[in-house]
């Protein structure tokens, strides 16, 4: 199997992460695009994703997916260790749930405000850019960082007491806002605890 990203970027450190919970790191070639340069637009990358974003996971039978979300179940049920998508209907369904939100409310609303209310990837790349929705998205990351702080005030992990890929999205978007500038307000003391908790893990510490 083979996957193609950008480490240093947020879905891919997803993907990343999910795999060293899993304990397969090893078993992946990765391969990088030139994001910068351009490369997830070209028409070969597009054939493996039309939405042009890393990562894309390719199978040994030549089968593309993209999507962290879709990524991830893949490995989860690929690879032996520890559950990240869930066993039984209900947390499967609580897991999905908690996924989409951490994905709505704060990762893709950190994504927006750093693409359209900064430089974000530069001019090359940011073709569009409509600074007050992303000055909107903002106030929508820092909202969802207090619905998570309240959700932990209630059990140990996001979608319930085991670490799932809805902790890995919300840590991802955690780490998306420090890059583009956004503070976990001061008194969201219940994931800024999680938050440290999370980065000692040895699939995010290393």
């Amino acid at each position: 199997m083979k996957i193609y990203d950008l480490a240093a970027f947020p879905n891919p450190a997803r993907v990343r992460i999910a795999l060293a919970e899993k304990k397969a790191t090893d078993q992946i070639e990765f391969i990088e695009i030139d994001v910068m340069g351009g490369e997830h637009r070209s028409a070969e990358f597009m054939a493996k994703n039309p939405g042009a974003a890393v990562p894309v996971l390719e199978l040994d039978d030549g089968t593309h997916i993209s999507e962290c979300t879709a990524i991830t179940e893949y490995i989860d049920h690929a690879f032996e260790g520890p559950s990240l998508t869930g066993k039984t209907a209900k947390e499967r369904a609580v897991i999905h749930m908690m996924q989409r939100r951490a994905e709505n409310n704060l990762l893709d609303a950190v994504g927006t405000y750093f693409h359209h209310a900064t430089p974000g990837l530069g001019p090359d790349l940011e073709t569009y850019q409509n600074k007050e929705w992303g000055e909107k998205q903002r106030e929508k990351a820092i909202a969802g960082m207090r619905y998570f702080d309240g959700v932990l005030g209630g059990q140990s992990q996001i979608a319930g007491n085991d670490f799932t890929m809805a902790d890995i999205t919300v840590f991802a978007g955690l780490a998306f806002a420090d890059f583009a500038k956004i503070d976990i307000p001061a008194d969201c003391s219940n994931l800024l605890a999680w938050r440290a908790a999370a980065a000692a893990r040895p699939s995010i510490a290393g």
